[in-house]
Parts: structure tokens; sequence; C-alpha cells
């Protein structure tokens, strides 16, 4: 019989007719006999070979047809050749063995996933519904698990989950949803795993500890650290607490992120419930503190895992204390830790030569970089293209761009290829020298060898064109990852809103900075002080002060030119009194450095009477005055013919120090 396919395709499905045997059920499927010398020949021809299925399992039973269809489906020749599932499908279904049948569509599942067709073997399973083989959740979730551990098969397995109830007749149970909640996660589909989890919760399912952890690592991937917790207190009213793992897994992403602190509570919470840490616990806390820069913290973590007699520090453990002390350019301190890894008995892995190639790199020391490379073909480690990374990278930021190319040739005659790192490190050291024509031609190169740009790329060409003042072209690149699903970083944004500013488009850089705010991509002081700065620019100082109130409320702190920038401008304005209440909101030590800057580049223009009231002010609020700063104002004054200016500050000064030293003299009276 002809049956039409979903997509068109037409499958045949041979017409049986139902067995003698046909009552035999799952429960009463007898276990399989030895093969026979029939069952034993294997025709050759694939037609023959199928066609033989049927006649077996008329001739000798549904057992022995099952062992013959195992054995057929191992062939390289029939493993994805649909006949032969359908055929033995219906064989089954015909002597009414549908656990037999179900078998048969597991396999075919699982084969036609591992060649990327999952689609066609989804549909036959469905297809079969309509042959007498009724659709079940055992097979159903087999779909979803298989389809969601091969690449490029989700969308497939999304599709038998959503198609259970609705055309199957079968409702998704726990397994289904925890399938897919794993599948979601590892898409990066976090708004759909969000939803299957808030059904579970209704539907009064558990996590079961494995999904949980992968979950978690998605919710800490997000910054969502609370719904960890709302997640781990779901799992204990359900009664599946969250183990060890899963706490090392919060543990991890926290310490990911820079919080170390909340890293150590969540540490104390898992040991309050009599969970004890292990060593990938403790290497994530060394991780965090090494990432913070609390390295002696960190060092102290790690002997006291050298000094505990349940776990041992492991490769992962040594390769993160020596990256740890080559961020801090402490490289001796690292070698020490090679040493003495090697005298425990651990053997160093290519991750750790690497991390402490790319230590010595960032030193400079290219031989000792290349002695270890050495080192590593010797013990039998081929160096890997993030090897040879840590010293092109090096090579670039010493500017030494053609050996950095050396290096990459001798990565290319090993084999290996160019990763999104690798094209990003050339192309911001060209950016740099300002050949940008040589950027984007690896810029260009980057797609068609395979290995697409990311928004870290995108932003270097993005800034790039942005300090040469090439906006439109700016623009296109900008307007370009949004296009493709890139995700605009603070530096993306950033450099668009100064590249604007420096053309004089303040309005088309406020434009960037609200988009930048809708998206939820949070400015920061380097990204006010450039709008701010172009809005002085082009005498907008009401926009440019509320954009300057608005970072003071989010307590971000302004950097010394931003608040020059903007005081100096009211003061070209002849705004005296709001240049002044600027400083109000600031601490005594920011009021004083901006202070001394104005005078000095007031002073710089001859606008002495603001110079001297700023310098009033600061010696009225008993601040001290900067060296420079009074020199620069004094010979200001000098130049100006103003001498008795110059007369009242140098007396308020000295009056200032004299109080100075009376105070002193009392003190030590």
């Amino acid at each position: 019989m002809l049956s039409r396919h979903r997509h068109g395709r037409r499958l045949l499905l041979p017409r049986l007719r139902p067995s003698s045997t046909a009552a035999t059920s799952a429960a009463s499927c007898p276990p399989l006999p030895p093969l026979r010398s029939s069952d034993a020949a294997c025709p050759g021809d694939p037609d023959d070979a199928i066609a033989a299925l049927p006649s077996l399992a008329d001739s000798m039973g549904s057992a022995a047809a099952l062992a013959l269809f195992r054995r057929l489906s191992a062939r390289p020749d029939l493993r994805r050749l649909m006949r032969l599932y359908a055929t033995a499908a219906t064989t089954f279904v015909a002597r009414g063995n549908l656990p037999m049948a179900h078998e048969a569509m597991r396999t075919m599942v699982a084969a036609f996933a591992e060649a990327g067709r999952l689609r066609e073997a989804t549909d036959m399973v469905l297809e079969m519904r309509s042959h007498g083989l009724p659709l079940r959740v055992e097979t159903a979730n087999w779909v979803l698990r298989v389809g969601l551990h091969h690449p490029g098969c989700f969308l497939s397995a999304r599709e038998v989950f959503d198609g259970m109830a609705r055309s199957g007749g079968v409702c998704p149970d726990e397994r289904s949803f925890r399938a897919l909640v794993l599948g979601c996660c590892r898409e990066g589909r976090f708004k759909e795993a969000d939803t299957l989890l808030v059904t579970m919760r209704q539907r009064g399912f558990s996590l079961d500890n494995a999904t949980c952890t992968v979950a978690v690592r998605a919710f800490c991937q997000q910054g969502r650290f609370k719904d960890v917790s709302d997640l781990f207190r779901w799992m204990s009213e359900m009664g599946t607490p969250p183990n060890m793992v899963n706490y090392t897994a919060w543990i991890d992403g926290l310490c990911k992120r820079g919080y170390v602190k909340q890293a150590f509570h969540v540490l104390e919470e898992m040991v309050g419930k009599g969970l004890k840490p292990n060593v990938y616990t403790h290497t994530s806390l060394i991780n965090g503190l090494c990432k913070i820069g609390w390295t002696e913290r960190a060092f102290r973590l790690f002997l006291k895992l050298v000094k505990s007699s349940s776990y041992k520090p492991n490769v992962h453990t040594y390769t993160v204390m020596i990256g740890g002390y080559c961020k801090e350019g402490k490289v001796a301190r690292a070698e020490m830790l090679l040493r003495r890894m090697v005298e425990q008995g651990l053997a160093p892995n290519t991750n750790t030569y690497t991390t402490l190639i790319n230590g010595h790199c960032k030193g400079g020391s290219f031989g000792r970089a290349f002695d270890l490379m050495n080192r590593m073909k010797l013990e039998g480690l081929r160096p890997n293209i993030y090897t040879y990374n840590a010293i092109i990278g090096g090579f670039c930021r010493k500017g030494q761009i053609q050996e950095a190319y050396k290096v990459l040739r001798m990565a290319t005659s090993q084999g290996l290829h160019l990763d999104k790192v690798t094209y990003t490190i050339l192309i911001t050291e060209h950016c740099k020298q300002g050949h940008i024509m040589y950027a984007l031609e690896l810029f260009n190169g980057m797609a068609e060898n395979g290995c697409h740009p990311d928004i870290d790329t995108y932003t270097t060409i993005i800034a790039a064109y942005c300090q040469q003042r090439q906006m439109e072209q700016s623009q296109k690149l900008f307007d370009k990852c949004l296009a493709i699903g890139l995700v605009p970083t603070k530096q993306t944004y950033t450099s668009m809103i100064a590249g604007y500013c420096k053309v004089g488009k303040s309005t088309s850089a406020l434009r960037i900075f609200e988009t930048m705010v809708q998206h939820g991509c949070l400015p920061d002081s380097i990204t006010y002080g450039a709008l701010i700065s172009g809005l002085c620019k082009e005498s907008r100082l009401e926009e440019a002060r509320a954009l300057y109130e608005s970072m003071l409320d989010k307590h971000l702190v302004p950097c010394d030119v931003t608040r020059v920038t903007l005081a100096f401008e009211y003061f070209r304005k002849e705004k005296t009194s709001i240049a002044v209440s600027m400083l109000d909101r600031l601490d005594k030590r920011q009021q004083a450095h901006t202070a001394d800057a104005l005078v000095r580049k007031l002073s710089s223009v001859d606008n002495l009477d603001a110079a001297s009231l700023f310098l009033k002010n600061v010696l009225d609020k008993h601040y001290t005055v900067d060296h420079v700063t009074y020199t620069s104002f004094i010979n200001s004054c000098y130049n100006s013919n103003r001498y008795a200016l110059a007369s009242e500050i140098s007396e308020k000064i000295s009056k200032r120090i004299s109080s100075f030293q009376k105070k002193d003299a009392s003190a030590i009276a």
C-alpha cells in the first residue's frame, strides 16, 4: 500500500496479512531464540534482505524476524534505508507485536538522526499511526532524546513534542519536559526553557538533578542568580533536593561573573545542608578569586586542598592557579606551580601549557614561550590554535605584527585553522596601526573560511571606523550586527556614540544612546562622558547637564575630563553659579581634583576671575591647592598684569599654610 508522506514523499508500506500470532503483546513478548541456519543467512541484495523479514516472521515467528532486523539495521548499506524500517514495523504490527514495531521505529530514529535526517524518521513514526502503530510516549521521548543530542535536529525534536498531544493522542510526561528543557538550554533558547519549567511546575512535575545542572548553568549565563534560588526551592518542595553538583554549578556561575562573595555564601548554604564540596567546587572558587585579583586568597584555598585528606588538586585546579599568577605577571610563581604539579604525579595538559605560555607572552618572554611549546611536543602534546593565539597576541601587543604572522604560518602548517580569536587579534592590531584595509580584508575573509565574526570582531572594526570619523561605514556595520541577530556590547554602543560626537552629530549619538538603554545595555561613565563631551561641543549644555545629573543618580563617577569639560563650558557662557554648583555632589577628593583642573584650564585662557573664584572656593572648604595649579594661576596673573589678584590668592594660601603649621604644633605639644 502506498501512503503519502507529510512533505510530499510517498513511502512504500507493505500490506501484510494478519498472522495467527497477532495476539502477542508487550508483556508476553518471548525471549529471542538462538539464530538458526535460515536466520543466519542474510541475503546480500538489499531488496532480498528486506523481503526476507515478512517471510521469516511467517515461518519462524516474530522473534526470529526481530533478530534478523537487528542484524540488517547494522549493515551500512541498509542502516539508512527507510524501506527496511517500514517493512519491519508493518510486519510486527501485522502480527500484533507492537513493542517490536516500536523498537524498529526507535532504531530508525537513531540511524537517521546521525545523518541529520531526523525529520524523515519523525514523519515515518507519525505515519505508522495510520497502519496500526499508535504513538507511545516512550517512542516520542526517544525521538526527543536522540534529536536533542544531534546538532541541527532541535527543531524536528521540538515539533514532535508540540505534536504529541495535538496529533498523537499522547501527552508529554515528565521525561518529555526534561529532555526538551535540556535541548532548549543547550541551544540558547532560554525563554522557551523558562516556559517549559513553568508548565512543569504547574503540572506538579519534578526536575531531576542532571537537568537542574544544565538549567542552573543557563540561568547563570544570563546573570539570573535569583532564579537559581527559586529553582532549588522548587526541587526541594518536589522531593528532589539539589545535590552537590547542582550547588557547584551555581558557585561556578557566580565566580565566572565575578560574584565571589555571593559564591561563598552559596558554599555556606551548601555545607549547611550537609553537602560536602569537592575539588571542582573549590576549583571554581579559586578561579573566581583569581579573576577578581585575589590571587593570594586563592592560593590559601589551593593549599587547603593540597593538605586535604579527601580531595587533592587536579590538573584543572593547578591550571587555574597558574592562570591566576600569570594574570598578575607573577610568572615565576606560575612556573613553580608547574614543577610542583609534575612532582605530584600530575601531567600538565595542553591547556596548562597554553596558560603558562600566555603568561610569558604577556610579559614579552617569547623565548621561554617557545621553549614551553617545544616541551609540549616532546611530551606528546600538540599545541592547539589557543596556544598559537597566545603567542600571536603577545607579539601584537608589542606591535610586532610581522612576527605574529610568522607564528600564524607555523600554526597553519600544522593543519590548524584560524578561529575568531585569531582573526580578532590580528584585526585589532591592524586597526591600532591604522591599517584599516588590511583589517577589512581579514574581516571579510572570516566568513569565507567558515569562521563567522562575532560581536567583538564587529566592534573592533566599528571602533576603527569611528576613530577615523567614517560614521557612514560604522553605521552600516552596526545595522548589520542588528540584522544578523548579534547583540551590541557596551563597547559597541560607546564607540558609536563617541564617533558621532567627534563629527558633531550629537543627535545621532543620543539616538544610539537611547537604543542602548532600551536594549538593556547599561552605559558606564565612559559612555556618559563621550556623550556629554559631544553635547558640550555643540553648546547643548542643559542636555549635557541632565545626563551628568543622571549618571550621578546612578552612582557612576564622572571622570575628571567630563567634570571639567561641562563646568568650563558653563564658565564660557558666564553661568558661573551653575559651574560651581556642579561640584556640590562630588566627594572632597573629586572636588579638589576638578577645581585644580579647572583653575589650570581657565588660567591658560586668561579667564582669571573665574579661576580665582574656584581657587577661593577650594581654600574656603579647607582643601589643599596643587602646587602646579597655584604656579599656573600666578604666572597667568603676572602675564596679564593682575598683580593684585596674584597677591590676594598668595596671601590666602600663606594664611592657610600658617594655620596648618599651628595645628601641627599644637598636636605635637
